[in-house]
């Protein structure tokens, strides 16, 4: 199997398509809004893509957070709210905050589950920080890490219960970002002890079974690698000081933090520790190049993956349409209560 999570191009797969990802087994996809045009489409890409590999339990990926970053949008599915509502909720109530956001990933995950999508990159475990670019912004659930920390166990528990795996993100930690990693490298120039405030949330969380590196330059820890590239942040800051062992996802490694090619990324990311390239826009030539230039899946990578989809709540029985009617009404309640 290829360590790589690959983008689709369109509405259904190519023949180009088909013959690359059969041959290359990748570790799974990700879907954006150039996929989706209805439920029934969206369902039978994801069906086709299933079909290639006889896996169940492929990992289809979405960044369906809600706010600004949704690929499943109205009027096909409902609209979910950003991390900053959960955080405002939480100077009010805060166990209401947190059921609040239990019950809205529970509802994401029912939606994606119905289409076949089995990933979430949620929660952004993020912690919020004064004058840094809005990239982050209102994605944050917060600026306090024990607070992002337990809304981020709740959403990851939500999730779960819908039958969908989250993906914390973006370790070691986005909130300081001064530029959008999409355009450019952010310098990170925080002492170690100040970057123990972006830690925290990771750390509460290192049992959660999938994360997702961000792409920032940490003086503190390596002033001349990003992170996602960077042997001594994966190593001793990710694995080490946080504990994270679950599957580690890059970011996107077509963004403009980077340099090089992107299978150059995908190689120096591998050899810097991350056990799968996120490779998002379907470029046939740069996945055709990461797959070549990868070695193939380790065992350890391997059992990372089957413990994170093995995680999947058994839905089978539970009629989708009615559950998430249900969590979205006693989601708006307690939203409504605060008010």
């Amino acid at each position: 199997m290829t360590p790589a999570v690959f983008g689709v191009a369109g509405l259904s797969l190519t023949a180009a398509e088909k013959a690359f990802f059969r041959n290359s087994d990748p570790a799974g996809y990700i879907i954006f809004g150039r996929n989706i045009e209805s439920k029934v489409q969206l369902r039978a890409l994801t069906d086709e893509l299933r079909s290639i590999h006889g896996r169940d339990d492929l990992a289809i990926l979405i960044d369906q957070e809600g706010g600004r970053v949704a690929r499943m949008q109205e009027p096909i599915w409902p609209k979910f709210p950003s991390g900053e509502v959960f955080d405002k909720i939480y100077d009010i109530a805060p166990a209401t905050a947190i059921e609040a956001a239990r019950l809205n990933a529970q509802a994401i995950a029912v939606s994606m589950r119905e289409v076949g999508i089995t990933v979430d990159c949620l929660p952004l475990l993020d912690v919020r920080q004064p004058d840094a670019n809005n990239v982050i912004g209102d994605r944050a659930l917060g600026s306090e890490p024990m607070r992002v920390a337990a809304l981020g166990r709740a959403i990851l528990d939500g999730l779960q219960r819908g039958g969908v795996v989250g993906v914390v993100k973006h370790l070691p930690g986005h909130g300081r970002t001064s530029v959008d990693t999409h355009k450019a490298l952010p310098t990170v120039t925080a002492s170690d002890e100040e970057l123990e405030l972006d830690l925290a949330p990771f750390k509460t969380l290192n049992k959660a079974v999938m994360g997702m590196t961000g792409h920032l330059l940490f003086t503190a820890w390596d002033a001349d690698t990003p992170s996602t590239l960077s042997k001594t942040v994966i190593q001793d800051i990710i694995r080490g000081r946080i504990g994270f062992d679950g599957l580690l996802f890059t970011d996107d490694l077509d963004m403009e933090a980077l340099s090089g090619t992107v299978p150059e990324r995908a190689e120096r990311a591998q050899i810097a520790g991350c056990d799968i390239a996120l490779n998002c826009w379907a470029k046939m030539d740069d996945m055709t190049g990461i797959a070549e230039r990868l070695t193939p899946m380790s065992d350890k990578t391997q059992e990372r993956l089957d413990v994170a989809m093995a995680t999947i709540a058994d839905t089978k029985d539970v009629d989708g349409a009615d559950e998430l009617v249900a969590l979205l009404a006693k989601r708006d309640e307690l939203i409504a209560a605060t008010a």
